[in-house]
């Protein structure tokens, strides 16, 4: 009665007519910061923070609370619609969501997508409203050992993403294991692969990453297929976003599965927006009928596995937070600075006597994500006809941010540099039937591996591996890895016993798809390849970590040794496939939704040129001139030369976009921009400029 009395008390503060605005003013920022890739939550949170200086704490909490919980939701537009993850957390989305908007269906992925957001927001509201008693004694039993096979559970979900190879997506998350070991170890202060670069010592930043694997590789094709996102034009987006509804109330066991897993891996620190988005996208893939297949080609049910963790997880990460001053982000670290500025202590106290103020955050957040969901639905039709935007005005538009938004990551040169060499990565991998997804997951849980593992072994030796938690964990990848060996070994079978010369076709593949086509040259040549540059990069990994403090090498060299190892088990899996006369490298089929599949390869890599030379003259503008002088000019140019649009128009356009970019990153965020060699050169007219502007 105690607690629903507070409840009832913290909603009449809530609801306060000055309080009330400030919530949907946070709504309102939340969702223009989700919209811009490269920022998020966490670039939101400390850029609003010094404004709740003046406020009760009532308010500033109801403010920062409401921006913070609908930017899961915003990012799903840029996701969707244009490919680019408007933060690492959002990345799964664009698996589905973005083949889904080239469709034409971009109303109905994002009809499906607020819809469970609206869903997984309240739940993990709810969860936290009534949990945090039920769970502290839960969490205070969560060890580090347990924390480590969570950790592998996650990277071993990765078989679910992989476009149906699970061998790819295991070396695919190893590569991603030992990315995360580049920079400086912390229990040994060894320097890892940094090959003498202070930028390294950090590691290497997500953001830019993130933006390299999936954003820019889907600018290029969208430049190259010289076509908007959309490859048909939708006869009703409300009813294609209605249409989505429907979808995500036909699964909503799985938005429920989703909702649930989210808000839980979301309440344990460290753990982190895109692993558990991941995790969650992994888990509904091995659940529903035909994920493992359809997942990563446009299945709505993804983009609802998604975007339900991917809300109810914000719920699920204030359950530390405010239990035990345990910020599960770094987002929750900022809030922890907002709580102590305005003298609140987090702890035992907010679940006592302070319990007004903890269903104030409740009731804020789930008022925000309603209110965040309403809005969205309002607009989605004028959001959806982004989708069809020719390519010559929205590549240059998009591309410009993204550049804008990976320098965010350090604000050093040095982020372009990532942004451009995991562009290179992402494309390739894309293109070579390569998930990217297990890269990210690995790079996100690598460092938490590490950590984890330190820990446990300094902690308990090597007994932490018999403890009933991790056994119990690490039971479910082992369990799927041997039945998915059983099911290979049974397919060798079956196939050794066909007649000879029999079609061999895979299960679900009709003898007509086995029969078309060969594989076009290009294709016979990377593809294994690429098997044999991951071979050479784990053994590198190996060689070169040898005199490495034991502390400093154990994760790398155990993580590389996997690698190899599932590199050498995939050549000899390959080299039977051969001899049994079948074939490792599949001829393309046309699709629908990639327009580039029709066209020869030398065609598709002459466009595919074309467009990397222009990230090339975007790199050497900025170290000549500058960042936001470079994007001037080559959005004028893009736009006028690839885009073929009207002087009037093409300087209209920029000038609004540019003009929007100095205001917010210059003169709001107050970004220091990189040096350009044309400014140090003339530091008098480096001054000019900058009085002028």
């Amino acid at each position: 009665m105690h607690l629903l009395q507070q409840a009832m008390e913290a909603l009449t503060v809530v609801f306060d007519p000055f309080r009330f605005l400030i919530i949907m003013l946070g709504v309102l920022l939340g969702l223009f910061i989700g919209v811009i890739p490269g920022i998020g939550g966490l670039a939101g949170m400390a850029l609003l923070l010094p404004f709740t200086y003046t406020m009760d704490s009532y308010t500033a909490l109801a403010f920062l609370i409401g921006m913070w919980a609908v930017t899961p939701t915003a990012d799903t537009i840029p996701s969707i619609l244009l490919g680019v993850p408007g933060a690492a957390g959002s990345a799964a989305t664009v698996m589905d969501g973005y083949p889904m908007a080239r469709r034409g269906e971009a109303g109905r992925a994002l009809g499906a997508s607020y819809s469970a957001s609206l869903f997984g927001g309240i739940f993990g509201a709810v969860l936290l409203g009534v949990a945090i008693p039920i769970l502290r004694p839960f969490m205070m039993a969560f060890g580090t050992p347990e924390l480590l096979a969570l950790c592998v559970l996650g990277l071993s979900l990765v078989a679910a993403v992989s476009q149906g190879n699970m061998m790819k997506g295991l070396v695919a998350a190893c590569f991603g294991v030992l990315l995360a070991s580049v920079g400086d170890e912390a229990q040994t202060g060894e320097l890892r692969w940094t090959f003498g670069s202070i930028y390294l010592w950090e590691g290497i930043p997500i953001e830019a990453l993130v933006l390299g694997l999936f954003a820019v590789p889907e600018l290029i094709e969208l430049a190259a297929s010289k076509q908007a996102i959309a490859a048909h034009r939708s006869e009703s987006i409300v009813r294609d976003q209605f249409r989505g509804v429907v979808d995500a109330i036909k699964n909503i066991r799985l938005v429920l599965q989703s909702s649930w897993l989210g808000a839980v891996l979301g309440s344990i620190p460290g753990l982190g927006g895109p692993a558990v988005d991941w995790i969650a996208y992994g888990s509904a893939a091995k659940s529903v009928k035909g994920g493992t297949e359809s997942f990563g080609t446009g299945d709505v049910r993804g983009v609802i596995a998604c975007e339900a963790a991917n809300n109810s997880r914000e719920g699920g990460a204030l359950i530390p937070t405010l239990a035990f001053g345990i910020p599960a982000s770094a987002t929750m670290a900022i809030l922890l600075g907002a709580f102590m500025m305005h003298g609140i202590q987090p702890g035992p106290k907010l679940l006592t006597e302070q319990l007004d103020i903890t269903y104030t955050i409740v009731w804020s957040l789930m008022i925000a994500n309603i209110v965040g969901v309403l809005i969205c639905f309002a607009f989605v039709s004028q959001l959806a006809k982004l989708a069809l935007v020719p390519a010559g005005v929205l590549v240059p538009a998009v591309l410009s941010i993204v550049f804008i938004g990976a320098y965010q990551a350090t604000r050093d040169i040095g982020d372009i540099v990532v942004l451009l060499l995991f562009s290179v990565i992402g494309w390739t991998m894309k293109r070579f039937g390569w998930a990217r997804a297990p890269v990210l997951l690995g790079l996100v849980l690598g460092g938490l591996v590490e950590q984890y593992l330190f820990i446990s072994t300094s902690r308990y030796g090597f007994t932490w591996v018999s403890r009933p938690g991790v056994i119990i964990i690490t039971l479910i990848p082992v369990i799927f890895f041997a039945w998915s060996l059983y099911k290979f070994l049974a397919n060798r079978r079956v196939r050794a016993l066909m007649p000879v010369g029999a079609a061999v076709s895979a299960p679900g593949e009709s003898q007509r798809e086995v029969e078309q086509g060969t594989a076009s040259p290009v294709d016979r040549i990377v593809v294994p390849g690429i098997w044999l540059v991951m071979g050479l990069f784990f053994l590198t990994a190996l060689l070169t970590s040898t005199h490495w403090a034991f502390a400093a090498r154990l994760m790398p060299q155990t993580v590389a040794g996997v690698g190899l190892l599932v590199v050498i088990l995939s050549g000899i899996g390959m080299t039977m496939k051969v001899r049994a006369g079948e074939r490792i490298v599949e001829p393309r089929k046309p699709s629908e939704s990639d327009p580039l599949e029709g066209l020869p390869d030398r065609e598709i890599y002459a466009r595919i040129g074309i467009a990397a030379l222009w990230l090339v003259a975007i790199f050497v503008g900025v170290l000549l001139i500058g960042l936001l002088p470079t994007m001037f000019l080559y959005m004028l140019l893009y736009m006028r030369l690839e885009g073929k649009q009207p002087w009037l128009r093409t300087i209209l356009i920029v000038g609004i976009i540019w003009v929007a970019m100095f205001v917010l990153f210059d003169q709001t965020l107050n970004v220091p921009w990189p040096q350009s060699y044309l400014g140090n050169a003339f530091p008098a007219l480096r001054a000019a400029v900058s009085d002028i502007i």
